[in-house]
């Protein structure tokens, strides 16, 4: 198989995680960058890399990389990468997405304009055509410059790939599924192990936390862009990643999974929800307030994703939320409690100091990860 050099994107704060999972999928990681995470593979690692990956947001093939400070070092620099190798003369190709962090050039829409004038010109002279079909598969682009370090990458994901394809509807501050996924695998949480959202909502973290436990690839109910590059990858390749997903399977674990809302119809919608994931069964959920928090079991996790209020109506209710979940936590001594907010209260008002933070972008909103660990059984 063709050798590959492959760029996994995640949130800002999770590149330990997504470096762990790559490493755990069998790829070396090349090098880690915020945000990213660079690693070599062949086709099969593309398939396998966005289809079993729970963190990462996309899977780019690297075209190339460059210094350029004009637009004329940008074009030339384009137009030299082996564009012919990645692209067939019938490719629609586009620049999806251009951005620049403290570099010269800055404007996304000229870049995004040089980028692809460059790249028509370089396949121009190759396939001997000056018009261009645009007929076949769709080969996205992303351009990425930091410091005048341009990097150009083939979008293999498509939708972004926290879209698993069982969340339709969602609550109002809704977490996306591969951050929810980090925020697990930032613990010790293991299958068997007790595990309780108390601000359910959607039911996002206890869904992924089953899949977990049940070892169900995150991609394996939804489609690629990439699997129309049949010229650059062969179907036989998508389709044996996806057996092999499904060969992983653990029909049978076993799981004590919980997710608390004190809004029923919201719950209503966290129980179809893990009901699209293949969840279901794995999944309790129950109406109830934080407040009325107990669990006679010990050594359990409390994993969640409690109100931020980032409306300003919202802030003014903070402390007492906080110090209310404070008291509740009082009653599991044994257990061990990770929670991410942007609230700069939490410790405060919950009485009690983290044992790490860790800074982690929900979106554009900046945020904490407070790991509070219990006691081992």
């Amino acid at each position: 198989m063709r050798g590959l050099e492959l760029t996994a994107t995640c949130h800002f704060g999770l590149e330990a995680v997504l470096k762990r999972e790559i490493y755990d999928l069998g790829y070396d990681v090349t090098s880690v960058s915020d945000g990213r995470v660079e690693f070599s593979g062949d086709e099969e690692a593309v398939a396998r890399a966005d289809i079993f990956l729970r963190s990462a947001e996309r899977i780019l093939i690297k075209v190339g990389s460059f210094h350029a400070e004009t637009f004329d070092e940008l074009f030339e620099g384009t137009k030299a990468l082996d564009w012919e190798s990645f692209l067939p003369r019938d490719a629609r190709f586009w620049v999806k997405k251009a951005s620049s962090v403290r570099s010269k050039l800055f404007s996304p829409s000229d870049i995004q304009s040089i980028v692809k004038k460059a790249i028509v010109d370089r396949l121009s002279g190759i396939y001997h055509i000056q018009r261009f079909p645009e007929t076949g598969a769709e080969y996205p682009l992303r351009v990425f410059l930091l410091k005048d370090e341009v990097f150009i990458g083939l979008d293999t994901t498509g939708e972004s790939l926290h879209k698993r394809g069982y969340r339709k509807m969602q609550g109002e501050a809704p977490i996306a599924e591969n951050l929810a996924a980090a925020l697990i695998l930032l613990t010790p949480w293991k299958r068997g192990r007790i595990l309780v959202d108390p601000f359910a909502g959607s039911g996002t973290i206890p869904i992924e936390a089953a899949m977990i436990a049940a070892n169900l690839a995150p991609g394996r109910n939804r489609s690629f862009t990439a699997q129309n590059w049949e010229e650059l990858i062969s179907p036989s390749v998508w389709k044996e990643a996806f057996e092999e997903a499904s060969s992983l399977e653990l029909s049978g674990a076993e799981s004590d999974i919980q997710g608390y809302d004190i809004d029923s119809s919201v719950l209503k919608v966290a129980r179809q929800n893990a009901e699209r994931a293949g969840v279901g069964k794995w999944i309790h959920f129950q109406e109830r307030d934080m407040r009325a928090l107990s669990h006679p079991k010990k050594y359990g996790f409390i994993i969640t994703n409690p109100p931020y209020g980032e409306r300003m109506e919202d802030k003014k209710n903070l402390p007492v939320l906080y110090t209310d979940f404070g008291h509740a936590l009082d009653r599991l001594d044994t257990w061990s409690v990770y929670l991410i907010s942007s609230f700069d209260g939490t410790e405060k008002y919950l009485n009690r100091k983290a044992a790490k933070k860790r800074k982690i972008y929900n979106g554009m909103i900046r945020a904490d990860y407070y790991q509070f660990p219990g006691p081992r059984p």
